[in-house]
């Protein structure tokens, strides 16, 4: 790691940082190291104080262990642990609710987002007079190809059903001012999906281009069976397009039954009536089949307000090296 830099002067040690930057861990131990050479110096170099909330998702490695030792050396860097693993957005919002500064950025630690571009978005919100600026992808092609495409297709959804205000290719990767997290703070934490709230909140936004890089290190945290969890959240969270869609089966099924009942009918009186196992089986078997589907619909969303009756928070907080901070200080 880089030597220790001197802090960015402050003239209040008790007032909150201009700047937060906060970043979820899960198992991230091959690269911690990497990402707190790349990000330390950019953040040095903005002349402002900062500090950096790194939220640990119930690492099960040595990610723990290689934060407190990074944070010797590294007195901006605060780490905020969870008591069991949450999930990435349970983090982000447990990092966002922690977060003191004027301006919060969100980014992950795996560097596929370059730390550099904070700067640039940091210029953007002052000089467009933005509550959000947004890390957009211009350049996916060291995603591969399967990415590249269920990506492509997850964002042309949710556009098509969500709205045409939430950008395409923009992830977690965005700067945010104290109004911004103040706002989505106050909203309810249940399996909210932070790249559709933020841009649903309809704040002044604008949008920094980027290359998206390859991991630096370790294996991706967010593999086939996450993304459909996020897709699934991200309708059934933000539209009501599916229950329409058990609508509009419904509907088209009442049509298929009243022509078959037609065609029945001229099949008796004209006496070409057959005995067909077959078409009676596959009639059946569609019909069962959108039956389930248009409940398995309706489940999601009947699940999704019994989470929300229940008021169960979505993490728990086991250590905020802040607050050990503050108690030695008294």
């Amino acid at each position: 790691m880089r030597p220790p830099a001197d802090p960015p002067v402050d003239t209040d040690p008790t007032a909150p940082p201009q700047l937060s930057v906060v970043v979820p861990m899960f198992d991230e131990e091959a690269v911690i190291g990497m990402f707190v050479d790349r990000l330390r110096p950019v953040l040095d170099d903005l002349g402002q104080s900062y500090e950096v909330v790194v939220v640990d998702d119930g690492s099960r490695d040595t990610t723990p262990a290689l934060l407190e030792k990074a944070r010797r050396d590294w007195p901006q860097l605060r780490v905020v642990r969870l008591r069991a693993n949450a999930g990435h957005q349970a983090a982000l919002s447990a990092g966002l609710m922690r977060a003191r500064g004027a301006w919060v950025a969100t980014i992950d630690a795996d560097l596929q987002d370059p730390p550099e571009t904070i700067a640039g978005m940091l210029t953007a919100a002052r000089e467009r007079s933005a509550d959000v600026v947004y890390g957009v992808r211009n350049d996916r092609t060291t995603d591969s190809l399967f990415k590249r495409h269920t990506a492509n297709a997850y964002y042309r959804m949710i556009r098509r059903l969500v709205g045409h205000h939430v950008p395409a290719d923009a992830g977690d990767f965005r700067l945010m001012s104290r109004a911004t997290v103040d706002a989505v703070n106050r909203l309810p934490a249940q399996n909210r999906v932070l790249r559709l709230v933020i841009p649903a909140l309809g704040f002044p936004s604008a949008q920094v281009e980027y290359r998206r890089e390859e991991r630096a290190a370790g294996t991706t945290k967010y593999p086939l069976s996450r993304m459909i969890r996020l897709t699934v959240d991200s309708l059934t969270g933000f539209s009501i397009a599916p229950l329409r869609l058990a609508t509009w089966f419904g509907l088209g099924g009442a049509v298929v039954t009243a022509l078959l009942l037609a065609l029945a009918v001229v099949a008796f009186l004209t006496d070409h009536t057959l005995p067909g196992w077959t078409s009676t089986f596959v009639v059946v078997a569609a019909v069962g089949a959108i039956q389930l589907l248009c409940l398995g619909l309706l489940g999601e969303y009947v699940g999704r307000l019994y989470t929300q009756l229940q008021g169960r928070p979505t993490y728990h907080i086991a250590y905020d090296s802040a607050d050990e901070a503050d108690r030695s200080n008294q």
